[in-house]
């Protein structure tokens, strides 16, 4: 800052006015301003890129929260798939699937239900072999003591649509039927033996084939008596109307199951054909799929009890 001397002359005197020169001031207060503008500018500029810099982290934490959701409902979704499938492959046996029991042997359509007792064994492989080539289901009455030697066989029955049901566990007459407790005793043995070899502990047929068929016999009362106690326990039977003859001799050819089952058949509409899969019963697996053609060329659908049972 600087200060400036004028002299004035008044009436014959003379004064000295001092004068101060604010020039200096008003650059110093410009460059001030100047330097807050710029300052400021700055500040608005670094907060701008902040703020757009925090909107865009923002969006993109939107879209990975988005994307955790899509994944979420995807895999709840999947989950939900595999749940379905699930329990669509466990039996629930229904009022109505009694009364497609009790109706079995009725039908206004023609319909096939192939089934094998006593395995799985070796021939076993083979017979599911033709049946995936064929594309058709089965039923298996399998036994729990051998299910237990070859779980993996009864793991593929289930993994390939086929209906696993229950034939007891020892397939020892005096020991299954030596009271109607027993014959209970040997479907749960058989039932935990299943609900091992395919990993799943919900599983429970609801099916039971009685070695040797309920009918006649020397145990034909206690079978009676055991069925009542199985249907208690929310358990029912089925036998069979056809047959193959597979069990009625040694001496088994191609030739000789395919008349037995022509025989059987009978013009029925609604067969359940009795056959094994048993170690001794190669035959049946070298028949069935000539027996699945005969079937075929007379009209018949192939049904397994998952249809049956609900």
């Amino acid at each position: 800052m600087r200060i400036g001397v004028i002299k004035v002359k008044n009436d014959g005197q003379e004064y000295s006015i001092y004068k101060i020169d604010t020039e200096d001031k008003v650059n110093r207060n410009k460059k001030i301003l100047i330097i807050l503008i710029i300052v400021s500018f700055v500040l608005i500029i670094f907060v701008t890129i902040n703020i757009l810099k925090t909107i865009n982290s923002y969006k993109i934490y939107e879209q990975y929260q988005n994307q955790i959701i899509r994944l979420k409902q995807e895999e709840q979704k999947r989950l939900e798939e595999i749940e379905k499938e699930r329990q669509a492959k466990l039996p629930k046996l229904t009022e109505e699937g009694k009364q497609n029991i009790e109706n079995i042997y009725h039908s206004d359509t023609k319909r096939a239900f192939l089934t094998f007792d006593d395995g799985p064994s070796s021939v076993t492989p083979r017979i599911l072999d033709t049946l995936k080539q064929e594309n058709v289901k089965a039923t298996f009455f399998v036994l729990g003591s051998n299910v237990s030697k070859k779980p993996e066989l009864v793991k593929r029955m289930y993994d390939e649509g086929h209906f696993i049901a229950n034939h007891g566990y020892s397939h020892v007459y005096s020991q299954i039927y030596s009271s109607p407790q027993a014959v209970l005793d040997e479907y749960n043995k058989c039932n935990d033996e299943v609900r091992k070899a395919i990993g799943e502990n919900e599983y429970n047929s609801h099916l039971f084939r009685f070695p040797g068929g309920i009918v006649g016999g020397p145990y034909a009362d206690l079978k009676q008596q055991a069925n009542d106690l199985l249907i208690q326990n929310n358990i029912v039977h089925v036998d069979w109307n056809a047959l193959n003859g597979d069990a009625e001799t040694n001496n088994l050819s191609i030739d000789f199951e395919l008349q037995r089952l022509n025989e059987t058949i009978e013009n029925k509409n609604s067969i359940v054909i009795l056959m094994h899969d048993a170690p001794s019963k190669s035959i049946t697996a070298d028949a069935l799929p000539q027996i699945i053609a005969t079937l075929r060329n007379q009209g018949y659908e192939f049904k397994n009890f998952y249809e049956i049972i609900k």
